[in-house]
């Protein structure tokens, strides 16, 4: 199979969906729309979402063979490790899941087991697999939906038993119904009925939520519980009155689930979590430590790498949909490893993160392509919200600069947080115009220029101490 190209049709459903068959350089691509530099890990991260694909082209016999290349990422907080994983998900149409390795235990502490990470990767994509399918039976599922809202505004005629009953009467009805329930068709298709107010029958929590508490996989143990006696109970459900609009989304979600076979969804789901699942596993750097502390606050981080070890080699985790294999899914962890170094981990766990690039800290330049490059930039994002009450914001290019040397300055003075000090300057400067709209500043034009910028933060940027915790 030829690679495609960037004008090649791509195949929605094939397994990974369309970011896996995307090329590297168009996964780097739209991850540059969003995120300003940060080449290598960018560049590691296309690599291994494009190799998921191509190891699905490969023979049967040679595809199991071929594991995962796993990734770590290194730098400090907000360079855009983070937020590489949170544009990934969106791009990336298959299973992925981002978790804290901090809030782990070691089996045997009170807190979550590592396990939970593939039951949670799993119940992830099955609710996205019914999701699709749910889109997928879209059309069908919104005739049904109108048809059951006909019912209630147009209920069926029963048919009047006894001699005397009029039949000619009888048979005219009939065609006079039809006709009736075809003209209110035409009115909630016009939406002239969508404020009128209908009673339905929905759905009411048959249990409370149960939540049970203990050791490792408890939580599993709860969920299944839980679905169990809501099984056994019987269905209940209660009368609401809403409008036709409320109704018929949730006459459509009713009858998409009807359309909607569970079980292809979960052994498709299954399958998708297997072949082209993908954990984040931010703050790695929170359980490497010294192997030489045995006791204190950190004496289950070692515990948590060799709970995690099975799952990145490759083990069978049991979740409630079934077993589930990890051989093949991929891990990209992340850390600022500031006090802790890679070489901290214990062997085993590094040799299953073959895969390291480092992430450069952000310059002065950077942060002024960050300010305006990205589709989601933080002046934009200022501008439209003051745009919704009638406020135009401008930002001279010496106003941008400034911003950016200010976010600098403070970050070699205090503490290196990366872009994340943008939004504290952001706020910082703009806190009185935020403040003071609507009531002032409606129709106007304020242009944010470098020296105001100079006037509202140098003083508080030279100050040290006041930077610490203003800015």
């Amino acid at each position: 199979m030829t690679a495609p190209s960037a004008t090649t049709t791509i195949d929605k459903n094939a397994p990974g969906g369309l970011a896996h068959e995307l090329t590297p350089r168009e996964i780097v691509r739209e991850l540059d729309r969003y995120i300003i530099g940060q080449g290598a890990a960018k560049k590691s991260v296309a690599i291994a979402i494009r190799n998921r694909w191509r190891r699905l082209q490969t023979p049967a016999h040679m595809r199991e063979e071929i594991m995962p290349n796993n990734i770590i990422m290194i730098g400090p907080t907000g360079v855009g490790k983070t937020e590489i994983a949170r544009r990934l998900a969106k791009l990336v149409q298959a299973p992925f899941i981002k978790v804290e390795a901090s809030k782990f235990t070691e089996v045997g502490y009170v807190g979550r087991d590592v396990e939970s990470i593939i039951r949670d990767l799993t119940e992830f994509a099955v609710s996205m697999l019914k999701a699709e399918k749910a889109a997928e039976v879209q059309d069908k599922a919104a005739k049904l939906a109108e048809d059951r809202l006909l019912d209630i505004l147009v209920p069926p005629l029963k048919r009047r038993h006894g001699a005397e009953e009029d039949t000619a009467v009888h048979a005219e009805e009939p065609d006079e119904s039809k006709a009736t329930r075809e003209k209110f068709r035409e009115k909630i298709r016009r939406g002239d009925l969508e404020e009128r107010i209908v009673e339905l029958d929905v759905s009411a929590q048959a249990l409370p939520a149960m939540q049970v508490f203990g050791p490792a996989n408890m939580d599993e143990m709860g969920a299944n519980l839980q679905e169990m006696f809501g099984n056994l109970m019987p269905k209940r459900t209660k009368k609401r009155k809403l409008s036709v609009a409320e109704a018929r989304v949730i006459l459509t979600q009713e009858e998409a689930q009807k359309l909607i076979d569970t079980d292809a969804v979960v052994r498709e789901a299954l399958h998708r979590v297997e072949e082209t699942g993908i954990v984040f596993l931010d703050e790695i750097d929170k359980i490497a430590g010294s192997r030489t502390q045995s006791s204190g606050p950190d004496v289950s981080r070692e515990g948590v790498q060799r709970d995690l070890l099975p799952i990145v080699e490759g083990s069978t985790v049991m979740t409630k949909y079934g077993m589930v294999k990890t051989d093949h899914i991929l891990f990209v962890a992340s850390g600022a490893f500031h006090v802790s170094k890679p070489s901290d981990l214990i062997p085993e766990l590094q040799g299953r993160f073959p895969i390291r690039v480092e992430l450069e800290s952000l310059t002065e330049e950077d942060f002024v392509k960050i300010l305006t490059l990205p589709q989601n930039a933080l002046i934009k994002q200022y501008s439209a919200l003051l745009a919704t009450e009638g406020v135009t914001l401008e930002f001279e290019p010496d106003g941008i600069r400034e911003i950016a040397r200010t976010a600098t300055q403070v970050n070699d003075q205090v503490e290196n947080i990366g872009a994340r000090r943008l939004h504290t300057i952001m706020t910082t400067l703009l806190e009185e115009i935020l403040f003071e709209t609507p009531d002032r500043y409606v129709g106007k034009t304020i242009r944010i220029t470098g020296e105001m910028v100079t006037e509202r933060l140098s003083g508080i940027a030279k100050d040290k101490d006041l930077s610490r915790y203003v800015l």
